[in-house]
């Protein structure tokens, strides 16, 4: 099958290392499969890592065809985004013929429903979560704003159109699936088929390691953006470190390190408890590898049931246990179901006392949280996932 991907990440983007590249890999080495992927690169990390991808398409027959994301000004650079996708899809159909378009969130998705109405080429809506909710829930849409509400608006009839035209609909949660549905109850509608594929993992690039010697009690990896609660994260090392008085929290990321420090500075934690560091995606299991427990809290919202952390994958496929708060997306039942952390129900001092009684008395085995991994997160399983779609479509 000739397949246009379309994505308005990057694939210089950690998440287009992480959540595109490896899944087209495992598709375009089954028979039949040809990918032809257009991305929108930020120019400084394209620049400095543009021949590190160009080895991984070229290596995998993926042909790259690379756009820059335009930042400034707001909403029409988006609208000149779209249009560059849409022109670039259009010239590269005349050469090839594609048979499907397989869309990356909604930017995408309204190219592809373009092309569907106008070419009759089915597209495959991989939703990524409920993005137009995400920017109402993140503070980067005011619906006061007569503007944004206009825009707010015509994303979610947009997102109707995406889930009844498209051939099939990929959802990262059973919690995203279950709330469509009652969205085709309510409104009596017919969606197309939804398949459940969360954030999967390479478990081969995040292998169980040793866990006897560890180094380091708590640690965060990636970036911490709109949605997660840098504030309670460290309120909670706080009494972790009343309780362990040598404990130290790493953060790996890109973010600026004085924003972490300066809030540390003001909860009264020492800077030297607090390790910093950047690493490069291939450099992050070893980074990790001596962590005792992993925290993330996201701020919990509507939007947010939809989302699959990428890090809770990875960091389950090193058997490392994460402490996380209730209420996002699927991570309550995987916690539950594989015993691979600790659900915090409320971020204040209590819940966070009882978690670490709970963490004394739990002895966590990284074997069994790697087994969970694989029998949920596994990249393999994701890309036999995306494989029986498409294999549906070209019957």
């Amino acid at each position: 099958m000739k397949t246009l991907y379309l994505s308005y990440d990057g694939m210089t983007d950690p998440l287009g290392q992480s959540q595109v590249l490896p899944y087209l890999i495992g598709l375009s080495s089954k028979k039949g499969n040809e990918f032809t992927l257009i991305s929108f690169e930020k120019r400084e990390r394209y620049f400095s890592q543009k021949e590190f991808i160009d080895k991984i398409c070229i290596d995998h027959n993926i042909k790259w065809v690379p756009l820059f994301y335009t930042k400034r000004p707001p909403v029409l650079s988006t609208l000149f985004d779209v249009y560059k996708m849409k022109h670039t899809a259009k010239k590269l159909h005349q050469h090839i013929n594609f048979e499907l378009i397989h869309c990356r969130s909604y930017i995408s998705a309204l190219v592809g429903l373009g092309f569907k109405r106008r070419y009759d080429i089915p597209f495959l809506f991989d939703m990524r979560g409920f993005w137009a909710d995400e920017r109402v829930d993140g503070g980067l849409w005011n619906l006061k704003n007569p503007v944004f509400r206009k825009i707010y608006n015509y994303f979610k009839h947009k997102e109707i159109q995406f889930l009844q035209e498209s051939c099939a609909v990929v959802s990262l949660t059973y919690a995203g699936k279950n709330e469509m549905r009652k969205w085709e109850k309510d409104k009596k509608l017919l969606f197309s088929p939804i398949s459940v594929i969360p954030c999967c993992t390479d478990l081969k690039a995040f292998p169980l390691v040793d866990r006897h010697q560890q180094a380091i009690d708590l640690g965060y990896i990636g970036s911490l953006g709109t949605w997660y609660l840098l504030n309670e994260m460290l309120s909670y090392f706080k009494v972790y470190q009343r309780n362990f008085p040598n404990a130290t929290f790493h953060f790996l990321t890109k973010d600026n390190p004085s924003l972490i420090l300066e809030k540390a500075k003001l909860l009264g934690i020492k800077e030297s408890s607090i390790l910093i560091e950047e690493a490069a995606r291939k450099e992050i299991p070893e980074k990790i590898k001596n962590w005792k427990a992993s925290v993330f809290f996201i701020k919990s919202s509507y939007s947010k049931m939809a989302s699959s952390p990428v890090k809770q994958g990875e960091l389950m496929a090193m058997g490392i246990p994460v402490f996380c708060n209730s209420g996002v997306g699927d991570t309550d039942r995987i916690i539950n179901t594989y015993q691979s952390g600790i659900l915090i129900d409320e971020l204040n001092e209590i819940a966070y006392e009882k978690s670490l009684v709970q963490l004394e008395n739990t002895n966590f085995e990284a074997s069994k949280i790697r087994e969970g991994a694989k029998t949920y997160f596994s990249l393999e399983n994701g890309i036999n996932a995306y494989l029986k779609i498409y294999d549906s479509l070209s019957k």
